[in-house]
């Protein structure tokens, strides 16, 4: 099992308020899954990515990540775990806007001291379609390609699970069907993916969904597995997340 979680509960104080980001949320994630995170602003779905990819600790409970322990782990065991388990995505790229795509993914290398790291680097962008664009600057790139590098910078450390926070928020439709597709060619080759995302037609696109509401986890099962080339062609998803009957739109 590759991550485990048992009762756990996550509790911010503000001042005299105390407020329960999750309320006792059991979850667990085998190798080679495609999970959807899903659910409404303030539901819990970013406090659980954090606590996840060892960003935050929970108040009480227990998470297991590849069976070890990590709760009580200090900073610097955590820091370990995320440079060398956990691959991050998030909305904004986040990459230094000065440094050419490989040097860009290169950066979690150089924290490891890793010898081969331009091999690597090299080697993560070709398997994200960038191997063309190896030396441009993210100002140089569209969207689309930042976000390939950014996956790429994830995939670099061959992390146990690849977490990405709303990976297609800032990209238009097109390039959103273009990254998810990425993303699921990565988990057709074994990648443990982790997205967390509140559009519907993102989840729709994993192979299983966690819904979220008010700390706890509402429901978890199989997502409708829909075809990243079928996302925005027309086609309506009811709040169960079934098709509906829509005709196409123009433009679509």
């Amino acid at each position: 099992m590759l991550i485990e979680m048992d009762g756990v509960h996550k509790i911010y104080r503000m001042g005299k308020t105390r407020v329960h980001a999750l309320a006792g949320v059991d979850l667990r994630i085998d190798e080679g899954e495609m999970v959807a995170i899903m659910g409404p602003s303030g539901s819990g779905k970013s406090t659980l990515m954090n606590i996840v990819g060892c960003l935050d600790r929970p108040t009480r409970g227990m998470y297991l990540l590849e069976g070890e322990p990590v709760a009580g782990l200090d900073n610097n065991a955590l820091a370990r775990i995320r440079g060398e388990r956990i691959g991050f995505v998030f909305q904004t790229y986040n990459l230094l806007p000065r440094t050419p795509a490989l040097q860009n993914v290169m950066l979690p290398l150089l924290y490891q001291h890793v010898k081969d790291r331009r091999r690597r680097a090299e080697r993560a962008l070709e398997r994200v379609g960038m191997a063309d664009r190896m030396d441009h600057r993210p100002s140089e790139l569209s969207g689309g390609q930042q976000q390939r590098v950014a996956v790429a910078r994830a995939l670099v450390t061959e992390p146990a699970i690849v977490l990405a926070d709303e990976p297609t928020g800032n990209l238009d439709s097109k390039t959103s069907r273009e990254i998810m597709q990425l993303f699921r060619d990565l988990n057709d080759e074994g990648v443990t993916i982790v997205l967390v995302t509140h559009d519907q037609e993102i989840g729709n696109c994993a192979k299983r969904t966690v819904r979220m509401r008010d700390g706890q986890v509402i429901s978890d099962g199989p997502a409708p597995h829909v075809h990243p080339r079928d996302m925005s062609e027309g086609v309506e998803w009811s709040a169960e997340g079934g098709p509906g009957t829509a005709e196409p739109t123009n433009g679509s």
